[in-house]
Protein backbone atom coordinates (compact mmCIF):
# COMPACT_ATOMS: atom_id res chain seq x y z
CA UNK A 1 0.00 0.00 0.00
CA UNK A 2 1.32 3.39 -0.99
CA UNK A 3 0.27 6.98 -0.61
CA UNK A 4 0.05 7.91 -4.29
CA UNK A 5 -0.13 11.65 -4.86
CA UNK A 6 -1.33 13.35 -8.06
CA UNK A 7 1.15 15.83 -9.50
CA UNK A 8 -1.55 18.53 -9.71
CA UNK A 9 -1.91 18.26 -5.93
CA UNK A 10 1.85 18.70 -5.43
CA UNK A 11 1.73 21.81 -7.60
CA UNK A 12 -1.31 23.17 -5.75
CA UNK A 13 0.36 22.79 -2.35
CA UNK A 14 3.57 24.39 -3.62
CA UNK A 15 1.55 27.32 -4.96
CA UNK A 16 -0.23 27.58 -1.60
CA UNK A 17 3.16 27.99 0.09
CA UNK A 18 4.16 30.54 -2.57
CA UNK A 19 1.04 32.53 -1.65
CA UNK A 20 1.78 32.15 2.08
CA UNK A 21 5.50 33.03 2.37
CA UNK A 22 5.35 33.32 6.16
CA UNK A 23 4.74 29.57 6.36
CA UNK A 24 7.81 27.44 5.95
CA UNK A 25 9.24 24.14 7.05
CA UNK A 26 9.53 20.56 5.97
CA UNK A 27 6.18 18.92 5.27
CA UNK A 28 4.99 15.49 4.27
CA UNK A 29 3.09 15.73 1.04
CA UNK A 30 0.67 13.00 0.08
CA UNK A 31 -2.99 12.23 0.31
CA UNK A 32 -2.83 10.83 3.81
CA UNK A 33 -4.42 7.64 2.43
CA UNK A 34 -2.61 4.42 1.59
CA UNK A 35 -4.01 2.63 -1.47
CA UNK A 36 -2.98 -0.64 -3.12
CA UNK A 37 -1.09 -0.76 -6.42
CA UNK A 38 -4.12 -2.58 -7.85
CA UNK A 39 -6.04 0.70 -7.53
CA UNK A 40 -3.56 2.35 -9.89
CA UNK A 41 -3.78 -0.51 -12.38
CA UNK A 42 -7.58 -0.76 -12.35
CA UNK A 43 -7.88 3.03 -12.56
CA UNK A 44 -5.73 3.09 -15.70
CA UNK A 45 -7.77 0.27 -17.23
CA UNK A 46 -11.02 1.99 -16.29
CA UNK A 47 -9.88 5.32 -17.69
CA UNK A 48 -8.84 3.71 -20.98
CA UNK A 49 -11.85 1.42 -21.43
CA UNK A 50 -14.55 3.48 -19.76
CA UNK A 51 -15.49 0.46 -17.63
CA UNK A 52 -14.67 0.06 -13.96
CA UNK A 53 -12.95 -3.24 -13.22
CA UNK A 54 -11.72 -5.13 -10.22
CA UNK A 55 -8.17 -6.48 -10.20
CA UNK A 56 -9.36 -10.12 -10.52
CA UNK A 57 -11.58 -9.32 -13.52
CA UNK A 58 -8.81 -7.28 -15.17
CA UNK A 59 -6.37 -10.16 -14.65
CA UNK A 60 -8.87 -12.69 -16.01
CA UNK A 61 -9.25 -10.58 -19.16
CA UNK A 62 -5.49 -10.31 -19.60
CA UNK A 63 -5.40 -6.58 -18.87
CA UNK A 64 -3.39 -7.09 -15.71
CA UNK A 65 -0.46 -9.41 -15.08
CA UNK A 66 1.48 -9.95 -11.90
CA UNK A 67 5.22 -10.53 -11.68
CA UNK A 68 7.16 -11.84 -8.70
CA UNK A 69 8.66 -9.26 -6.37
CA UNK A 70 12.36 -8.85 -7.31
CA UNK A 71 14.70 -10.61 -4.89
CA UNK A 72 17.11 -7.66 -5.14
CA UNK A 73 14.52 -5.41 -3.49
CA UNK A 74 13.54 -7.71 -0.63
CA UNK A 75 14.21 -5.95 2.67
CA UNK A 76 15.04 -2.68 0.87
CA UNK A 77 11.64 -1.59 -0.37
CA UNK A 78 9.27 0.40 1.81
CA UNK A 79 6.04 -1.55 1.34
CA UNK A 80 3.73 0.88 3.12
CA UNK A 81 3.59 4.66 2.92
CA UNK A 82 0.97 7.07 4.19
CA UNK A 83 1.76 10.75 4.62
CA UNK A 84 1.12 12.30 8.01
CA UNK A 85 -0.49 15.63 7.15
CA UNK A 86 -0.67 17.09 10.68
CA UNK A 87 2.13 19.63 10.11
CA UNK A 88 0.73 20.65 6.72
CA UNK A 89 -2.72 21.18 8.23
CA UNK A 90 -1.24 23.03 11.23
CA UNK A 91 0.46 25.40 8.76
CA UNK A 92 -3.00 26.23 7.43
CA UNK A 93 -2.99 24.32 4.16
CA UNK A 94 -6.32 22.56 3.80
CA UNK A 95 -5.88 21.32 0.23
CA UNK A 96 -8.08 18.30 -0.56
CA UNK A 97 -6.04 15.67 -2.37
CA UNK A 98 -7.33 13.59 -5.27
CA UNK A 99 -7.67 9.87 -4.75
CA UNK A 100 -5.91 7.46 -7.12
CA UNK A 101 -8.94 6.99 -9.34
CA UNK A 102 -9.43 10.72 -9.87
CA UNK A 103 -5.74 11.47 -10.40
CA UNK A 104 -5.26 8.62 -12.86
CA UNK A 105 -8.42 9.53 -14.76
CA UNK A 106 -7.35 13.18 -15.06
CA UNK A 107 -3.86 12.17 -16.17
CA UNK A 108 -5.12 9.70 -18.79
CA UNK A 109 -7.48 12.37 -20.15
CA UNK A 110 -4.58 14.82 -20.32
CA UNK A 111 -2.43 12.26 -22.16
CA UNK A 112 -5.25 11.56 -24.61
CA UNK A 113 -5.39 15.27 -25.40
CA UNK A 114 -1.67 15.23 -26.23
CA UNK A 115 -1.97 12.34 -28.73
Amino acid sequence: MRDFVFVDDVVAVNLWFFDHPSRSGIFNLGTGRAQPFNDVATSVIGALTGQAQTAPSAAAQGHLQYVPFPDALRGKYQCYTQADLKALRAAGCDHVFADVQTGVSNYVQWLAGKA
